[in-house]
């Protein structure tokens, strides 16, 4: 593969999923009430509803910025254990609405893939 079709698969899966997050942490910001309730329903308490979205937008700025390697390593780990949690909590009440951390979890992994191939240790530590 090129390297021109590695960043073409980097940027177009790190794009996507930064909308993603965005439009989630909007969201959890500006519909507090509703997202408190899905989360109730799924199981978690509503008090985590802004901290997660706060964590959100920090792991886009550190994987983004690439100004260090531990915390971009440590924000993707932070999105794919929330991905994976959120798919098995919609899984295990059975509600259908899984798609959307299958997605993000395939995006994520193919942004941190790709990040890999096309920068390897290039930004500071």
């Amino acid at each position: 593969m090129s390297d021109k079709n590695k960043k073409i698969f980097y940027y177009g899966s790190t794009g996507i999923l930064t909308l993603l997050m965005l439009m989630s942490a909007g969201m959890y910001i500006f519909d507090h009430g509703t997202i408190s309730e899905t989360f109730i329903g799924l199981g978690y308490p509503a008090y985590i509803v802004y901290p997660l979205a706060f964590a959100k937008l920090l792991g886009l700025t550190a994987i983004w910025t690439k100004k260090s390697k531990l915390l971009k390593e440590w924000a993707y780990a932070g999105f794919f254990f929330d991905f994976i949690i959120a798919l098995f909590a919609h899984i295990m009440i059975s509600d259908g609405g899984f798609a959307p951390a299958v997605v993000a979890l395939i995006l994520l992994l193919t942004s941190y893939i790709f990040d890999k191939k096309v920068f390897g240790e290039v930004y500071a530590k």
